[in-house]
């Protein structure tokens, strides 16, 4: 199974009393999907698993799932901790219809790059569905070389990689010109999906992509089909918008937005995130304001006469 297109990693709403707020999730859900999204992600960083209890993680992954069957689109699960034994249990209370489980490098304990290919080799071993390794060194403080990314990606149940790494850098281009063909590299960082996309990656995990899905799902599409002028295009005017969206810690302005999209019943997130600022909320508002209302097409330059990309 190779993984491709875009992803999106869902928000977890909240009511104005803090309550989990299914319902909304649920919309959002569809929402997504009929704009272009190819699948979802449900319990990523952007849906704040670590203050969900137990009961509220079991539901956010159930309404996701049972979306995605209906839609007959594949769902992206985060699963899995710092610690081998607890995650390898995680992963096996997990529901076995979902395509593959996200899981992050172990964090906090910062292991030798040789610990993490061995952790991750107990988890393959032991997973009920493929697994895609979460790459994000600037929150796990554990950052791995073209090497271990390498082998990562041999592993048996290992079928992809969501790269969250802040740049291109060597580790980067040495992964994407030797990565086995089966493996899937998906861009992590919402900033630097086009230049991923450009050296070959599959797809994205994008959660600025919630808030203007079809333009995110443009983008994916413009790097794999053409034209490029098109892509490069699109990719300057997202970025502005990714940055907005991540000028405070995610995903605290993207649920500004989808609130006063009205999309979500609050901005709510809960500490030790605080609500994003008027500030940053009004700028992320203003970058948003520069694309055209959701239902109207996008016609973006791509540098040949008569070329567009529309939505």
């Amino acid at each position: 199974m190779t993984l491709a297109g875009l992803f999106v990693p869902l928000v977890t709403p909240f009511a104005a009393d803090g309550a989990l707020a299914a319902d909304a999730l649920e919309r959002l859900a569809r929402e997504v999907l009929d704009d272009g999204a190819t699948g979802l992600v449900a319990l990523g960083t952007t849906g704040e698993p670590a203050t969900l209890t137990d009961a509220e993680r079991a539901r956010v992954v159930a309404v996701c799932a049972r979306v995605c069957r209906e839609r007959e689109a594949p769902l992206i699960v985060g699963v899995g901790s710092n610690a081998t034994a607890a995650s390898v249990a995680a992963l096996a209370d997990l529901d076995p219809s979902c395509t593959a489980a996200l899981t992050v490098v172990p964090y906090y304990t910062r292991p030798s790059e040789a610990g993490v290919l061995a952790h991750f080799r107990e988890l393959a071993a032991a997973a009920p569905v493929p697994l895609i390794v979460y790459h994000v060194p600037y929150r796990t403080g554990r950052s791995l070389g073209a090497d271990t990314l390498l082998a990562l990606a041999d592993l048996p149940n290992v079928i992809g990689l969501k790269h969250a790494v802040g740049a291109i850098d060597d580790a980067t281009i040495e992964l994407m010109s030797a990565r086995p063909a089966d493996f899937a590299v998906l861009a992590g960082d919402d900033r630097f999906a086009a230049p991923l996309l450009a050296l070959g990656a599959s797809g994205a995990i994008a959660a600025s992509a919630a808030v203007r899905t079809s333009s995110y799902a443009a983008l994916v599409a413009a790097w794999r089909d053409g034209p490029i002028g098109a892509a490069r295009s699109l990719a300057h005017r997202l970025a502005p918008l990714s940055a907005a969206l991540f000028a405070e810690p995610n995903p605290t302005v993207i649920k500004a937005v989808l609130a006063v999209q009205g999309r979500i019943p609050s901005a709510a997130v809960r500490l030790p995130l605080l609500p994003a600022s008027d500030a940053a909320t009004r700028a992320a508002l203003t970058a948003l304001a520069q694309f055209p209302a959701p239902g109207t097409a996008d016609h973006w330059c791509s540098g040949q006469e008569g070329a567009t990309l529309k939505r």
